[in-house]
């Protein structure tokens, strides 16, 4: 039983910044979230469309994640996910102030990059595995599940 329990609570780390945080942040600031997107992509209508998708993103792979079905295909998308957010969202090498030490606000984005690609490598284990024949197996069968909560007799 705590062996489920570290499981789900594993889990839940992972896509606790996705669900409910960010995709609720979405919904409560549309206008800004809309904002945001639009100077990043420089559209107004693309950045509208990539907020319902993200929403659409964080809300279906994170229940996926949580409830182990297609896990490791929704732990891949999540990855690609917080990859191209930190290029798109947290790029320090346009902050003017990136500084090593003091206050710096491109030191700050910069971090906030690192922690993406971080979340992403976290998810591309929990989508491949450890080893070479995790990988070989996802590759075959993406939308297997890992059978989180599977105990066995």
């Amino acid at each position: 039983m705590l062996s489920i329990f570290v499981i789900v609570l594993a889990r839940a780390l992972l896509v606790m910044l996705f669900l409910p945080f960010s995709a609720l942040d979405k919904i409560l600031n549309f206008k800004q979230a809309r904002k945001q997107a639009s100077q990043a992509v420089s559209a107004s209508s693309i950045g509208a469309v990539l907020i319902v998708a993200g929403f659409g993103v964080e809300v279906v792979m994170s229940l996926a994640i949580l409830t182990g079905v297609a896990d490791r295909l929704a732990a891949f998308v999540l990855a690609g996910y917080c990859i191209v957010t930190a290029m798109l969202w947290k790029q320090f090498w346009r902050v003017a102030d990136f500084r090593l030490k003091g206050d710096s606000r491109g030191r700050e984005v910069f971090w906030d990059f690192l922690k993406n690609l971080a979340l992403a490598g976290g998810f591309f284990v929990l989508a491949f595995g450890a080893n070479p024949t995790s990988l070989q197996s996802f590759l075959a069968h993406p939308l297997a599940s890992t059978h989180p909560y599977a105990v066995d007799r």
